[in-house]
């Protein structure tokens, strides 16, 4: 049986995650992703490379970096994920540049139980200054252990192209007109953007819409104002894409974030 849990606490979510069935299609997050994998073996593909997180292993998702999700095999896989903003952590590590992990998969108990003790704060709904106190203490120990390497830049073309499908999120992809833009054919434009970024102009854009209205549940706990502002035909529009990259409904995942609403939601 799969089960998923958010809460959020200091500007990070936290997500705690039970699963043999389910996996998760291909997607990618805004924020820095950091979990640990507590049961089984977590198994993905990441930028074109397979990768297992054994028990105790510590995943680092950069930003945008595409990747899926499943159980290794049918004896499931239990972890706890936090998902922290790169402004955020720039704030509090007082850095000036964004930075990359350089390794997706790290071995490290002290690392490991610093993200599982701040999961476990924000998800039991702990006082906030202590999460912060817990945010500040697993930072710091990032930038001690050096696991980055310096930020890959967008080549100019895609960033302009990413730009573009931002700020159209709440119409159906254009992409005649990206491509009109970027001096483009609509063949050359989708097989650059997926050399790019491992997905498909229109994923990359379908899971921009869904990053967004999960800003907009966040923000002002109101699941219809989502669909309309991002273009979902309704609410089971929305719920049938949100479900396979947070595992939950956009329901359950507002009432998961909603202050004082504790329930377990099991698929």
């Amino acid at each position: 049986m799969d089960k998923f849990i958010y809460k959020k606490s200091a500007g990070v979510t936290a997500l705690s995650a039970s699963m043999t069935d389910f996996t998760y299609k291909k997607h990618s997050h805004k924020e820095y992703a950091l979990g640990v994998t507590l049961r089984g073996i977590q198994e993905y593909n990441l930028d074109g490379s397979l990768q297992l997180s054994y028990q105790n292993g510590v995943m680092l998702f950069n930003p945008e970096q595409t990747h899926d999700g499943m159980a290794h095999d049918e004896t499931g896989l239990d972890y706890v994920m936090l998902y922290i903003d790169p402004q955020l952590f720039l704030e509090i590590s007082e850095k000036k540049e964004i930075v990359r992990f350089s390794t997706p998969i790290v071995y490290d108990d002290r690392l490991g139980q610093k993200i599982v003790n701040l999961s476990h704060a924000i998800l039991s709904e702990k006082d906030e200054a202590l999460c912060n106190e817990l945010l500040v203490s697993l930072t710091d120990s990032l930038v001690q252990t050096n696991l980055f390497s310096d930020d890959k830049k967008d080549a100019p073309l895609m960033r302009k192209a990413k730009d573009m499908l931002h700020t159209n999120l709440d119409n159906v992809l254009k992409l005649d007109e990206v491509c009109k833009e970027l001096h483009l054919s609509k063949f050359q434009f989708i097989r650059l953007f997926k050399s790019h970024t491992g997905i498909s102009p229109y994923q990359y854009f379908l899971n921009c819409k869904i990053e967004r209205a999960k800003q907009l549940i966040e923000k002002n706990h109101d699941i219809y104002a989502a669909v309309a502002e991002c273009g979902f035909s309704d609410l089971t529009h929305l719920n049938k894409h949100f479900k396979r990259v947070y595992g939950t409904t956009a329901f359950e995942y507002m009432s998961h974030v909603n202050a004082g609403f504790k329930t377990s939601v099991y698929l």
